[in-house]
């Protein structure tokens, strides 16, 4: 399918081929198109057009049939029927080098990213977080550089959540304020965030961001995620890939406009990146998206309806495919007439009404020219994958997995001493029992008590059980006296024949049984507990 003169080669229309400049590949892209329109096969053509340049691409495959790219496609009576319409007499099968990962490892190799690597901007968006839990976080990532304690996983942010809010008056002053409240609902969303499996991706060894450069063969690797259980998880989905984009823009060099991108990343389910997204981000994603090209890497979205994406964006997606869509509603039908505002017109037809008579496997198709201008419309029909279509199977996921270049890089977690085991360590050793040279510099009456741990502790219940009767006889005889001095100011006499004196030893007996048991039972659970 790859023509070195022409370019791309993705669709055909009735004035031949329409392909995507090698120099404009990197201005990004938009496939869009209702559900069971083709969006899929389309992206499958394009990432194998690619691969067959040696340009590398990442995809997250949602139900599992972008797999099939790694398998040599067969002719059927369809591709044979479509055959004269590409020009294509003898069509060349083949499969693409794919590595598959898993953000849980279940289906590939696994892709992990320290909290540090997350960030607290985009952590706060994981996790939902207001204004003001927001600050709170960002105190918590500053207090952590400073103290040198390392964020790799949950529990790493959780010891120095808690850490920072026990010395909550000592970054008051500095930072600002630091709620009980704001600490607790982070905390909360925190659990929540590991009840859907984010304690998986959140560690080390961490995933380095050049693996997904690779090729084999003089192909481009295709980096394939499995994300039919990660789509579950919407905003873990979304946050992921977004992070991804954030690496891949801060790790890789300035390169300019080259003659291919090194990397071309398909965002499937666009429209979840941009669901309560704030001001904020949405210009992150903007900044990331129009600066990222200058690294070697374009971005293509794939969604429903191009509204999903916001203008601004929008106007940075110079590659347009865009499938039927449906207008059943007023507001489908706004839908259909923005899509048509996007392209550049062709007199031959009318764009709107082009767009709600597609069919399967047809699209409007415009791709930048040589000069980085859009092209007039074309409505053409895509070209059939030369890799399998449809999933593979688990036994041949498996032996892909295993015969990987990286196989065995990511699989095993790693622990290191990060903030967790830090906090952890400094709590202990303030809590530590005396050594034998602290001992030696202990008075003459603190070395008395040395020598049997029973005798020292029984020494601490004796003082408590006195200290018990004391307290309860204290208080029983102030309360009596009390009561009989008042009895004796207003008159009143007790119903007792009883003298005083008895009424108070009773008391004092029977308060001081239930304190000394009290003490005893604390004394032998501390015991045991210890």
């Amino acid at each position: 399918m790859y023509d070195n003169k022409e370019g791309l080669y993705i669709a055909h229309c009735a004035d031949g081929a329409l392909s995507i400049k090698g120099k404009m590949a990197n201005r990004h892209g938009l496939i869009a198109g209702a559900t069971g329109t083709g969006k899929t096969v389309t992206l499958q053509v394009m990432a194998e057009t690619f691969c067959q340049a040696g340009v590398s691409c990442f995809m997250a495959d949602m139900k599992g049939d972008l797999s099939g790219i790694s398998q040599s496609g067969k002719m059927s009576g369809f591709i044979e029927k479509r055959l004269p319409e590409f020009g294509i007499e003898n069509p060349q099968f083949q499969a693409c080098p794919v590595r598959f990962y898993d953000v849980y490892g279940e289906q590939g190799h696994p892709i992990r990213a320290t909290i540090s690597q997350m960030g607290p901007q985009l952590l706060s968006r994981l996790l939902g977080l207001n204004e003001t839990q927001d600050g709170v976080l960002n105190i918590v990532f500053r207090v952590a550089d400073e103290c040198g304690l390392l964020l790799d996983d949950l529990k790493d942010l959780r010891s120095v959540l808690d850490y920072v809010s026990q010395h909550a008056k000592e970054y008051t002053t500095q930072y600002g304020n630091v709620s009980t409240a704001s600490v607790g609902a982070i905390q909360r969303a925190l659990l929540q965030l590991e009840s859907q499996g984010a304690d998986k991706f959140f560690g080390e060894p961490s995933f380095d961001i050049y693996d997904f450069l690779q090729t084999e063969g003089g192909k481009g690797v295709m980096s394939v995620l499995a994300a039919d259980k990660l789509m579950l998880q919407p905003k873990l989905y979304s946050t992921f890939l977004l992070w991804l984009m954030s690496e891949l823009y801060s790790t890789l060099p300035e390169v300019g406009d080259l003659d291919m991108p090194k990397l071309v990343f398909f965002f499937d389910e666009a429209h979840m990146l941009f669901e309560d997204t704030s001001k904020a981000m949405t210009d992150k994603i903007e900044q990331v998206i129009r600066l990222i090209r200058s690294k070697g890497v374009g971005i293509y979205f794939i969604t429903q309806s191009p509204t999903d994406i916001p203008e601004n964006i929008l106007g940075q997606l110079g590659n347009r495919v865009q499938h039927a869509l449906r207008a059943y509603t007023p507001k489908d039908q706004k839908a259909v007439r923005t899509a048509a505002d996007t392209f550049r017109p062709n007199p031959a037809f009318k764009t709107d009404e082009a767009i709600m008579n597609l069919e399967t496997g047809e699209a409007l198709v415009s791709f930048l020219d040589e000069k980085g201008a859009p092209s007039i419309v074309q409505r053409a029909k895509i070209l059939f994958p030369l890799s399998q279509i449809g999933a593979i199977t688990e036994g041949q996921r498996l032996d892909i997995i295993k015969q990987s270049r990286i196989y065995g890089k990511y699989d095993t977690p790693v622990d290191r001493e990060s903030a967790f085991e830090k906090l952890l360590r400094e709590a202990e050793e303030s809590n530590v029992p005396a050594t034998t040279e602290q001992e030696e510099n202990l008075p003459a009456e603190a070395k008395e008590g040395k020598g049997s741990v029973l005798k020292s502790k029984g020494k601490g219940f004796l003082s408590k059980v006195v200290k018990a009767v004391l307290t309860a006889a204290t208080a029983t005889i102030a309360s009596s006296v009390g009561t009989a001095v008042s009895d004796k100011v207003t008159g009143k006499k007790t119903k007792s024949s009883k003298s005083t004196t008895e009424k108070m030893v009773k008391n004092t007996t029977s308060a001081a049984t239930r304190t000394i048991t009290r003490e005893i039972t604390r004394d032998i659970l501390g015991n045991l507990l210890k």
